[in-house]
């Protein structure tokens, strides 16, 4: 039997991985014993960034978005781990790893039938190259 590869263009990785930040960012945290933290002048540029591209108005997911793109991390801090299992999320960990979401909460993120469960498991899903360590 053969195994099923599924192909996430980079534009959508994106556009999923910004819901799931939307949606389950604060979520993951709370309930994984994490904390988010990102470089404030990486952030301010990338506010900049947006604001230069004609952003009207702007949420803390679009800023943090951008940091990605414009090359910075969203570093994952595992606080009740004594940090073993912190990351740090790079563009390319988006663009490589949203498409190694368990099938059927990636299903329900294109789907647009995702809920904070669906982001909690995206999040891990980019954090740990497809592996889900929280439950």
């Amino acid at each position: 039997m053969e195994g099923i590869t599924i192909t996430v263009s980079k534009e959508k990785a994106e556009e999923l991985f910004y819901n799931a930040l939307c949606n389950g960012l604060n979520y993951f945290c709370s309930c994984a014993g994490f904390k988010y933290e990102y470089d404030e002048k990486m952030y301010r540029k990338a506010k900049l960034s947006l604001l230069e591209k004609g952003a009207k108005s702007l949420c803390f997911e679009d800023v943090l978005m951008e940091v990605l793109r414009i090359g910075g991390t969203l570093n994952l801090i595992d606080e009740e781990g004594n940090g073993d299992n912190s990351k740090n999320i790079s563009l390319k960990d988006v663009h490589d790893r949203v498409a190694k979401t368990p099938t059927d909460h990636l299903m329900d993120m294109v789907n647009e039938e995702d809920d904070a469960t669906t982001a909690y498991i995206m999040i891990q899903a980019v954090m740990y190259d497809g592996e889900i360590i929280f439950g």
